[in-house]
């Protein structure tokens, strides 16, 4: 367990809004990442007839779609204990095998930091 108190401003940012996105959308995950200029983008669990999508890959899409060229951070707010493989491969595509995702509970406490790797 993480003391999130003792997080970055910058991380404590990203898990904030990663859980305010959880929040507001009533969805399963909410999740933020961080880009190599400090811009920051917020998604939530897309769960569409054709379309499924985490929290966190959604979150990548969104970063990559706005000219994001790498990414400094990640975080996920959910009631899962792990980061999938799948989230962490989207991660490390953008952002390098050493990009550290956030994992926390839906009260915002850090439970683990993992790298993309």
């Amino acid at each position: 367990m993480t003391d999130s108190s003792a997080l970055d401003p910058e991380d404590r940012k990203i898990v904030t809004l990663a859980r305010s996105a959880r929040a507001r959308n009533g969805v399963p995950e909410g999740a933020a990442v961080r880009d190599e200029t400090g811009r920051t983008y917020v998604a939530g669990t897309v769960a569409l007839e054709s379309l499924r999508l985490s929290a966190l890959r959604t979150a990548v899409a969104m970063a990559v779609a706005s000219g994001a060229k790498s990414l400094e951070a990640a975080a996920v707010v959910t009631e899962t204990e792990t980061v999938s493989d799948e989230d962490r491969a989207a991660v490390r595509d953008l952002g390098g095998p050493k990009t550290p995702v956030l994992l926390a509970g839906p009260d915002g406490s850090v439970s683990a930091t993992v790298t993309a790797g």
